[in-house]
């Protein structure tokens, strides 16, 4: 199994601006879907918290959701987790095993927002929880899958598609996640661009293998999202349900978002952020929605980072220094 990476002595997860946006369009997209009858706020939530909870405060603000379970797979910071741990009352927190331990203790009698949020690459306990996960879910739960696209950790110039690096990628991909890629794939196909795509097909072949057995349910595509605080990371995201769910979710606004993935074929959305000062960023929201091609007159920006910053406009995070 991959080492764990220990992300969090070496990111604040709270302010990474690019997860932020990706949260926030999360939170988005299950309020639409509470207005078609999927009730979010009355799910139970399991994910894993570490020292920040992000998530789990976010979910809890604007969601309303109360029953949460955080997992941290390292027992070395049993304390500093349990000290940081927001809402007592409402965040049952376990430390010192993994998420794949508590899976199979979902309850089939509530629906379930689970967030395997891993901050690693791909490997085969990844996948092995996530085919559990979709064969324990409660119809009308949601599983959210997150991992790191970046090369494995042996290949030194991570970006750089040598005839070593490649090799080493696709014997990676296939001794983690043979059972769900083509034995037929060349090394060309895992250059670090399309790496993104081994990882959605392992991901998707997992989802199916938990499938088997569920006759009545299906499993609905609803986020695919890349984006890049640093490494860059895949989050998938749907929902096990019915053929009537997914018809209601077809026809529902939220499947009109730009973020909104309805198919494992449609390309993810990559969420970028440009770097703006306080001071531009309060000038484009003057602007915004603002008309394609617009760009500011006084000061430099580029056509592409406006777009950029229209499509994310909505949850952009606002960071400040407050002094206490």
């Amino acid at each position: 199994m991959n080492e764990l990476r220990k992300s969090y002595l070496s990111v604040n997860y709270s302010l990474r601006p690019a997860k932020q946006v990706e949260r926030r369009m999360l939170i988005d997209g299950f309020l639409l879907l509470s207005e078609i009858g999927f009730p979010i706020r009355d799910y139970n939530y399991m994910g894993m918290g570490s020292i920040h909870f992000v998530d789990f405060a976010l979910f809890h603000k604007f969601l309303g959701i109360e029953n949460m379970l955080s997992v941290e797979a390292s027992y070395e910071i049993k304390k500093r987790v349990e000290f940081n741990v927001p809402y007592r009352a409402l965040i049952r927190v376990e430390t010192g095993f993994p998420i794949g331990n508590f899976i199979p203790e979902l309850s089939q009698s509530a629906k379930h927002v689970l967030w395997l949020d891993y901050d690693n690459v791909l490997s085969r306990e990844m996948l092995q929880d996530i085919a559990l996960a979709i064969s324990s879910l409660s119809a009308g739960s949601i599983l959210l899958v997150t991992v790191d696209t970046e090369p494995p950790n042996n290949i030194d110039d991570r970006k750089e598609d040598t005839e070593r690096n490649l090799k080493i990628s696709r014997e990676y991909f296939q001794e983690v996640a043979g059972d769900y890629l083509s034995p037929s794939l060349r090394d060309e196909e895992f250059k670090y661009d399309l790496l993104p795509t081994i990882n959605i097909g392992a991901i998707r072949g997992a989802i199916q293998a938990g499938k088997r057995g569920r006759i009545k349910e299906i499993f609905i595509p609803l986020f695919n999202f890349l984006y890049a605080d640093g490494h860059r990371m895949l989050t998938l995201g749907g929902m096990v349900g019915t053929k009537r769910d997914e018809r209601k979710i077809a026809a529902s606004r939220f499947a009109r978002m730009d973020y909104a993935r309805l198919s494992f074929g449609q390309e993810p959305y990559w969420i970028k952020v440009p770097i703006l000062t306080r001071k531009e960023h309060l000038y484009l929201e003057s602007y915004m929605p603002c008309p394609e091609n617009w760009c500011p007159e006084d000061f430099e920006l580029s056509t592409e980072e406006v777009a950029q910053y229209r499509k994310i406009y909505r949850f952009f995070p606002c960071y400040a220094e407050l002094l206490l």
